[in-house]
């Protein structure tokens, strides 16, 4: 089969869409089907991918692969590269990664051409429940997969850190709520017991000021910053925390990152809205988006109750296994065989 892949940003960008693109686009090539994938993105060196990947397309390319194509899939709506479609009578498989709307919940102009553009698709599919009861009630959720070669427990790591924030140091991330929970976490301590510690890994325009807060509430010694890691300095990190806080203020649509915090052995901590309920199930805890007393009654619990702990450890396998590449390749590969049939037969 020949398949069109669109996605907007590609590599070298590293989001999770661009991370679920390329797993995507290699796992459909090594199933036997030709891929090209299509993207704005460029600069990007494409020798070690095994796949066609065409940038920054003019329109003739795009009408030309449309045409080439025997199926189209959208890893999320992007009208600029899907437009052709209109011109193709082509199965079309349109996946939904993030809200179809402004960050202020409005629905502009452009969020109603795509939620019209949703309907002539074979098949929808949303990354969590909460994207489809927001965009698209009739698709079908299947999450998205975790790097597990990448992310895993390291026998050799001591796991001798209590907290850890894991994001992009911008206000919807939370990374001030989790500075002020573990002040409020560690004041609450009995006179004499040791501090916890927090770990903030992420980079961002809010690093100074988050840098300024710390040293305003006297807690230099307890909240460390690492900048932004990747790859095995990022994995150790992790092997090497006890506890993931992930105190999203916006709706996260679904959480990636907390799955790799559960593949490294860490238990997150999550906001309770949005696709972050999906992503941990029941190998984590969940808290009132935006509470802060929530999110340290959160921390409180969880450290005074060892038996707790090792009961979400023991749930992590399971979850893991929900959002391992194999299973969720799987059954994208069914969606689009599905549509293809569905196709041959009208």
């Amino acid at each position: 089969m020949k398949i069109l892949f669109l996605s907007h940003n590609f590599y070298p960008f590293i989001g999770g869409i661009e991370v679920i693109s390329e797993m995507l686009c290699s796992s459909f090539a090594q199933a036997g089907h030709e891929v090209c994938l299509l993207t704005w993105a460029d600069d990007g060196d494409d020798t070690s991918f095994a796949f066609e990947i065409i940038r920054k397309p003019s329109t003739y390319v795009l009408l030309r692969r449309h045409a080439w194509a025997d199926l189209v899939f959208e890893n999320n709506p992007g009208l600029r590269l899907s437009w052709p479609a209109i011109f193709f009578n082509r199965p079309l498989v349109i996946a939904i990664h993030t809200w179809i709307s402004r960050t202020d919940g409005r629905i502009a102009i452009q969020d109603r051409l795509k939620r019209i553009w949703l309907k002539r698709a074979h098949t929808v599919i949303a990354v969590s429940e909460a994207i489809r009861k927001s965009c698209f009630l009739p698709a079908i959720v299947i999450g998205n997969p975790y790097r597990a070669d990448t992310f895993k427990i390291l026998d050799h790591v001591k796991r001798t850190v209590d907290f850890l924030f894991l994001g992009r140091l911008v206000n919807d991330k939370g990374p001030d709520m989790a500075i002020k929970a573990l002040h409020q976490f560690n004041n609450s301590l009995a006179e004499g017991s040791t501090r916890s510690s927090l770990t903030i890994i992420g980079d961002g325009p809010m690093r100074q000021q988050l840098e300024d807060l710390t040293a305003s509430l006297n807690m230099q010694d307890q909240v460390s910053f690492t900048g932004a890691l990747q790859g095995k300095e990022l994995v150790f990190q992790l092997n090497s925390h006890r506890f993931l806080l992930i105190p999203s203020i916006w709706k996260e649509p679904f959480g990636i990152v907390a799955l790799e915090g559960i593949a490294c052995g860490c238990l997150p901590v999550v906001a309770d809205e949005g696709g972050l309920p999906d992503a941990v199930g029941k190998a984590g805890l969940t808290f009132k988006r935006g509470d802060l007393n929530a999110l340290v009654s959160c921390m409180k619990w969880i450290n005074e109750n060892p038996e707790a702990e090792d009961e979400l450890r023991q749930a992590a396998k399971k979850q893991l296994k929900n959002f391992h590449p194999q299973h969720i390749i799987k059954k994208y590969l069914q969606v689009i065989n599905a549509a293809m049939t569905l196709k041959l037969q009208t």
